[in-house]
């Protein structure tokens, strides 16, 4: 039996890793390697500091990004490992040797890919033991465990609506299992949609086309999901004060600070307004984290060359989830792929999946998400049919915290495949044991 169970959320995005039994990961650590302007080599980002979502005392300025996972896929197992080699030693202090690893991967992974994974876990790290799981699966998981008697644990149903860095799934889930013939996916994710903002941004205000980390952290302080498109594109099209969504951003100049900052921190809440379009500065949900401000220089400086404003695209970057074809992408959007998954399933289940949505993944923070999604389903679905959706309490953390709760379990160690049984049947006999 081993002595430490190491569990693995490896994301496109974000890897968040950790040991089995705990409620939350050690460390929580971007997936890629880049190099600022400054170095000649390419460095490992540091660990995010959880508290902001952005990594500390680096100037990642223009950096280049390299990552081993492209949609949702692993495409360079040499930087992965890599990649992993730095996390177990430098960062765990673990002997993968020594230990089990319980890793998470993407729905309908290529056998090819999953061959790589294999060969990375156990020729090249040597664990002792590994089991895969898919991300719906554990968020179910988890969510049940927190409600012993709640509908999800009497049912054993949910549909896990999971929007991450690489795209988004809609899996319905049945006694802890994902219903793979049923699962829908949107391919937009986190990535995309910062793509999609910085091409807005070149385009009407400053080339900020190399500047990844840093629009990420414009897209996370300041995008919000709209209830109402159409009265906040009026709202965009005011000029001065009326213009409540108008925001601006300050991007850093790498001698008085080193990090972007939204200048008037207090305007990134005054899209909060009531129906008759008055300033309403109520609860903003996750919108109103990260709004920093204390990072602005103390002596005064001159920014106005090195800013921006930013009015409907605030909240027309996360439409894009709802509504991929107004940007061409012939694919449904997030409620009606949600519908097909559901009709995918048994009718027997439809009203109890329709009342045990579960959001999850880092997409799924923008303000106001769960307001939206729950308006556009209701007219899709039957009226005698209940409509629920749960956030769960750290989007980002679900996934590995069902991983946790399954490491701990006493099953656990009979449900993995062993060193010695991948090297006498090899990988493709061996996955068969992940029912996936």
């Amino acid at each position: 039996m081993s002595t430490t169970v190491v569990v693995l959320d490896n994301g496109g995005g974000l890897i968040k890793a950790g040991f089995g039994g705990e409620r939350d990961p050690s460390v929580i650590l971007p997936n890629c390697l880049y190099k600022p302007l400054t170095s000649k080599k390419w460095l490992h980002p540091n660990p995010l500091n959880t508290t902001t979502t952005t990594t500390t005392e680096q100037d990642l300025t223009s950096a280049s990004v390299r990552r081993p996972i492209d949609r949702g896929y692993l495409i360079n197992p040499d930087l992965q490992r890599d990649i992993w080699s730095h996390l177990f030693t430098s960062i765990l202090h673990i002997n993968p040797s020594q230990s089990s690893l319980l890793l998470t991967e993407p729905l309908f992974t290529l056998p090819s890919i999953q061959h790589s994974i294999d060969e990375l876990v156990f020729e090249d790290f040597n664990f002792t033991s590994l089991y895969i799981a898919d991300s719906p699966s554990l968020v179910h998981l988890y969510e049940t465990s927190r409600r012993p008697d709640g509908l999800l644990s009497k049912a054993q149903c949910s549909l896990v609506v999971d929007s991450g860095f690489s795209f988004t799934h809609a899996s319905p889930v049945f006694q802890n299992f994902t219903l793979n013939y049923a699962v829908k996916r949107i391919d937009l994710g986190g990535k995309a949609l910062t793509n999609y903002l910085k091409e807005l941004i070149s385009f009407r205000s400053v080339n900020v086309m190399d500047e990844t980390f840093i629009i990420d952290d414009v897209k996370e302080n300041l995008c919000f999901v709209s209830v109402d498109v159409a009265r906040h594109l009026n709202i965009a099209r005011k000029t001065g004060n009326e213009n409540v969504l108008k925001c601006t951003y300050v991007l850093p100049d790498g001698v008085n600070y080193t990090k972007g900052f939204v200048k008037y921190p207090e305007q990134a809440t005054r899209y909060l307004v009531d129906g008759d379009g008055k300033e309403n500065l109520g609860g903003g949900g996750g919108g109103d984290r990260e709004i920093i401000s204390q990072q602005q220089p103390q002596k005064p400086v001159d920014l106005t060359k090195n800013e921006f404003d930013l009015t409907n695209e605030r909240f027309l970057v996360p439409e894009m989830i709802f509504r991929p074809a107004d940007l061409g992408m012939n694919q449904a959007g997030l409620p009606e792929c949600i519908i097909r998954a559901v009709n995918a399933c048994h009718p027997h289940l439809h009203p109890v999946l329709y009342e045990s949505i579960i959001l999850t993944g880092g997409s799924t923070l923008f303000p106001h998400f769960a307001e939206r999604l729950e308006k556009e389903l209701r007219p899709l679905v039957p009226d005698d049919y209940h409509v629920k959706i749960t956030t769960q309490e750290d989007p980002l953390l679900g996934v590995w915290r069902g991983g946790s709760l399954l490491a701990s379990s006493p099953d656990f160690d009979a449900m993995c495949v062993t060193k010695a049984e991948y090297e006498e049947l090899g990988s493709a006999r061996c996955r068969k044991r992940f029912f996936h």
